[in-house]
């Protein structure tokens, strides 16, 4: 069930990478290898090492071990930032600082450090024509509406705020943690054919980690199976899911995601 690699080059790949928090062995060896353009989900139990494994990724945590290859590049000891610059975005729920701005306001922001641009009043952005037109545009592609403050919107619409947020910087590996987390059963599928249309058009690379299998075997090209913080399979998202291990090892996943 391991699967072989694809053929094509890596725009990231890792070479035995560990993660240890104390006893806990969060990432534990992981070997991943991630194809140009593809749409990859990473599954697993609780405590698996799925959002680990995405933090050393995109930088967000230090490796114990191992190294990350970017586009051919070690970025083993490359910051956070460095790494969101070179196109690696890690899409992340509203920080505090822009709960009280509007949809269009968060937007512009990104689009500014995007641009490495700064303003010290807000309002400037008014004079950034295409700033505040781009962000415009892509709020419309993620079906946020653009003056409402991000604490006023609903649940469905801030995690598309967030997917826009992240989808503004223009990555070349966008890392989706949990995008329909906290999201109703019924809206889960609006907000991730919302988010989907865009990557597709984009060609964008994207990895997700997620709890609903519905939503793997839907939207995932290929699918890698954690627990205890290693690789336990990988391959078609369907052919991993009918394996009785991956079954056993998933238990319970499916009917909470549903709950």
């Amino acid at each position: 069930m391991g699967g072989q690699s694809p053929a094509a080059a890596p725009i990231l790949n890792t070479a035995n990478v560990f993660k240890h928090f104390g006893e806990v062995h969060a990432v534990d060896g992981v070997d991943l290898h991630i194809s140009p353009g593809e749409v990859l989900s990473i599954v697993g139990p609780n405590g698996a090492g799925k959002t680990t494994l995405l933090k050393l990724l995109s930088g967000g945590y230090e490796l114990d071990r191992g190294r990350v290859f970017f586009l051919g590049e070690d970025i083993s000891r490359v910051s956070l930032v460095q790494r969101v610059n070179r196109g690696i975005v890690y899409s992340f729920q509203i920080p505090a600082l822009f709960e009280n701005l509007t949809a269009l306001e968060a937007i512009g922001l990104v689009l500014l450090a995007r641009r490495k641009k700064t303003v010290v009043f807000f309002p400037v952005m008014e004079k950034f024509t295409e700033i505040r037109q781009e962000a415009q545009e892509v709020l419309e592609m993620f079906n946020v509406p653009e003056d409402f403050p991000a604490n006023l919107l609903p649940h469905g619409q801030r995690k598309l705020l967030d997917a826009a947020m992240a989808f503004a910087y223009r990555p070349k590996l966008l890392l989706l943690d949990e995008p329909t987390s906290g999201v109703s059963t019924a809206e889960k599928a609006k907000v991730m054919d919302t988010i989907m249309p865009n990557i597709g058009k984009s060609n964008t690379t994207t990895v997700i980690v997620e709890h609903d299998m519905e939503i793997v075997l839907r939207y995932s090209q290929r699918v890698i199976v954690m627990d205890q913080g290693k690789i336990f399979a990988q391959g078609i998202p369907r052919e991993v899911m009918e394996d009785p291990k991956v079954r056993e090892v998933l238990m319970g996943i499916s009917a909470s995601a549903k709950t």
